[in-house]
């Protein structure tokens, strides 16, 4: 890759150096690409692990540098030229039919490329609310957050969640198995209501108050309290609730900015179809900052690292004209206090749902259907279930749901079976 003006030593240009980016560069490599592959970061880190920041990270259980996704050894060996601390300012495809361009970085370089591929993940939403800017509120993107939350926590006594999903609930075990006094408020009527059934929702609830956090629904923050760093957090139902640090996990925000200078389609995340090309289709796209449109659940985001993997697989082998690998079935885990929760499939659109276990217990599964076809399972300290469901989605198997209840029958010979 080229990083002067008039260079014409062209190349791949991967912006963004997250888990798609990186394993979208490592996957050019991996199918033959012998050009120049640069892939652009812009923190001055290597590229890292950002699931452990709201877990094992957090609670400090995991260093830093084994955050790393690779070490600097892999981008040397492999020829990929890893710029960091930089990002790109203006952007331009010059021939829309090849893919071929020119990016200018906020430093003023210029990069030559013949294809292009946007990585470049997300933010967190941010509130806007009175007190919105008040030092002790904290988002969790990057490690420099981690750390300052981790530090912040290590000082407080009382804590609110804003924001019930999985970043939030996390955060939220995290300090409260650190002896803090954890409020979570989420708007919504119940917990995780975009990614899990009622039932599942339910138990987290009850979970998360068993373990010592109160949970409130059906409620907004309206404002912060403080005069220059945060004392509490007034709610819409006219209560206020004392705080030290307030942790906001409400969503992230697509960076689509790049995107939208190219001319590409963008609704909620760079549009992007099966084989991860854009609206230009000799762009590719991958990771958070996509949307693709699914045959069966319409148009969907998937924030994951086994969807960040897949997609950027995909996308290495359409830029370079071959069958791209299938990317199987969706799945996703969330580690909150002593609970796993491991889910495969896609569970939008379901119609029927099916409990295996006991929920009392803090280990069971609860498995989708729509139109009597076996679509998702969330297996909570279940990872046999998870595993043998995964295997079965994956080889379009279903499973009857008097079989599904019936704790007896051993799923793996369901598997075996198939």
């Amino acid at each position: 890759m080229a990083v002067t003006e008039g260079a014409s030593n062209a190349g791949t240009l991967v912006v963004g150096a997250g888990q798609a980016g990186v394993e979208l560069a490592g996957s050019l490599r991996k199918l033959g690409a012998s050009g120049p592959i640069t892939l652009l970061s812009a923190e001055a880190r290597l590229p890292y692990q950002r699931p452990p920041l709201s877990k094992a990270f957090l609670k400090g259980e995991l260093p830093e540098e084994r955050l790393a996704l690779r070490g600097a050894d892999f981008y040397a060996a492999q020829q990929i030229e890893l710029v960091r601390g930089e990002w790109i300012e203006d952007i331009t495809v010059t021939d829309p039919e090849r893919g071929t361009g020119v990016a200018t970085t906020r430093s003023g370089q210029t990069m030559v490329f013949d294809r292009l591929a946007l990585a470049t993940g997300g933010t967190p939403r941010r509130l806007r609310i009175p007190g919105s800017e008040l030092t002790g509120i904290h988002y969790l993107r990057d490690i420099d957050d981690a750390v300052a939350l981790r530090h912040d926590l290590d000082q407080a006594r009382d804590v609110v969640v804003v924001g019930g999903g999985f970043v939030g609930l996390e955060a939220a075990a995290a300090a409260t198995a650190a002896g803090k006094n954890v409020t979570v408020v989420e708007a919504a009527d119940r917990l995780l209501a975009r990614a899990v059934a009622p039932e599942v929702s339910g138990f987290y609830m009850a979970a998360h108050q068993r373990r010592g956090t109160e949970v409130v629904l059906s409620t907004e923050v309206t404002e912060i309290l403080g005069r220059d760093r945060v004392t509490g957090v007034g709610l819409s139902d006219g209560r206020t609730i004392p705080a030290d640090v307030v942790v906001v996990g409400i969503g992230l925000v697509p960076h689509t900015e790049l995107a939208e200078k190219l001319g590409l389609a963008c609704a909620g995340g760079i549009v992007v179809d099966e084989s991860s090309r854009t609206s230009t289709p000799s762009v590719v796209a991958a990771g958070d900052c996509t949307i693709v449109a699914h045959p069966d659940h319409g148009a969907i985001r998937l924030e994951s690292v086994p969807n960040a993997i897949a997609q950027a697989k995909t996308a290495a082998a359409t830029l370079l004209g071959k069958d791209a690998p299938d990317a199987g079935v969706p799945w996703f885990w969330s580690d909150q206090a002593d609970l796993k929760l491991q889910i495969a499939g896609i569970s939008s659109g379901f119609d029927e749902t099916v409990l295996r276990g006991d929920p009392g217990s803090e280990r069971f599964s609860l498995f989708y259907y729509r139109g009597g076809r076996l679509v998702a399972i969330d297996a909570v300290n279940a990872p046999r279930d998870y595993m043998a469901v995964r295997k079965l989605l994956e080889a379009g198997r279903t499973v009857p749901p008097h079989v599904a209840a019936d704790t007896e029958v051993a799923l793996k010979e369901l598997l075996r079976a198939a």
